[in-house]
């Protein structure tokens, strides 16, 4: 079969992967260059998603913890397992038996091949671990495990094993328009294939509008900014805002301190930044932990990427995480997706394009 995929994010590049594995003559155009835009402005976790557990979203974790697994196995120079710590406050939203319950059965979705098993750490422990931690009010706190990674040059590592599997990698070609008949049509020329995918991203369903292909989902575009700070932190953490419970990281990453990430709708035609709300945002939230209080002027780099999430909720923080693929045709269009979960995807994408 010859095969098109549309898109250089770790999605799109997954599914050529899976796609080269089986044998298939595989051709992927990017706009841009690989890995260049949401792929690459990850929390940089490889995770199954505890908060998802909240929302009901069983299936999304345990797929995503086996996932995790396997990165962790396959990729040992560009990931890492991460310790993370949930503290716990008198004035914590989510009681300790709620903790409990969500960390005992995340360890039991990731199987025999977990990191490790939670453990209880108390006050002490806590502080010792991590000195800077505000201490006041607290009662202890959880610590489980999940990955970390390098999320552009594990990007591009994948794509080293297409490359390797004789799969065409065409960067800055954008794609123009696509139809179910197997066309492709790029600012450098038309192309004609058994079967297309079109896992674009935030721009998959924009592609399908222009190229007047009806799209059976549609996206929410949800911007996450991150802000990094120089020094490592003693520990990852998962903590609450302040401001409205809302779950994000404060993890230590390559000789930084990682902060992040928000929760935002976005339009494609937006600049795509960290903007001065979001900023004040994490800001706020990280002091409110840490005795060390940071300022705008400690920030040494902020960035923003755009998740392609299904549709499904008026409140961005309870927009499902879950994925979803449609055939029409030759054409099958991928809504959705999670960094974690992209060499499943991406079998997936293989599947359907040959059925």
């Amino acid at each position: 079969m010859k095969a098109a995929i549309i898109g250089g994010g770790i999605n799109g590049l997954a599914s050529a992967w899976a796609l080269t594995q089986a044998g298939h003559e595989v051709t992927l155009f990017e706009r841009d260059g690989l890995m260049g835009e949401t792929s690459s402005a990850s929390t940089k976790l490889l995770h199954g998603g505890l908060r998802y557990l909240e929302h009901g979203q069983v299936r999304l974790v345990y797929e995503s913890l086996q996932e995790r697994n396997w990165w962790l196995r396959q990729a040992p120079d560009l990931t890492h397992p991460l310790r993370l710590v949930v503290p716990v406050y008198r004035t914590s939203s989510r009681p300790r038996w709620k903790l409990k319950a969500g960390l005992w059965l995340y360890d039991r979705l990731a199987g025999r091949d977990r990191i490790g098993s939670h453990q209880w750490l108390g006050p002490g422990e806590l502080t010792e671990l991590a000195a800077d931690l505000d201490a006041t009010g607290l009662k202890g706190g959880y610590a489980f495990y999940d990955g970390q990674m390098d999320d552009y040059r594990l990007g591009l590592w994948v794509a080293d094993q297409v490359r390797s599997l004789g799969g065409a990698i065409h960067e800055d070609e954008a794609v123009e328009r696509v139809d179910t008949e197997g066309n492709v049509v790029t600012e450098a020329g038309s192309y004609r294939f058994d079967a297309v995918a079109n896992v674009a991203g935030p721009w998959a369903e924009a592609l399908n509008e222009r190229s007047g292909v009806p799209c059976g989902y549609h996206l929410d575009l949800i911007r996450g900014s991150h802000l990094l700070f120089e020094g490592e932190p003693g520990a990852g953490f998962l903590l609450e805002s302040p401001r409205d419970g809302r779950a994000f990281f404060s993890l230590p990453y390559q000789g930084r301190t990682l902060v992040g990430t928000t929760e935002v709708r976005q339009d494609l035609d937006q600049p795509l930044a960290c903007s001065e709300a979001e900023r004040d945002y994490l800001l706020e939230a990280h002091n409110h932990y840490f005795r060390e209080q940071r300022g705008a002027g400690d920030i040494v780099e902020a960035f923003a990427g755009v998740r392609p999430l299904i549709r499904s909720s008026e409140d961005p923080s309870r927009v499902s995480r879950e994925y979803k693929l449609e055939r029409r045709g030759r054409l099958v269009t991928v809504y959705g997706g999670k960094w974690t979960t992209a060499r499943r995807l991406g079998e997936k994408v293989a599947q359907a394009l040959k059925a």
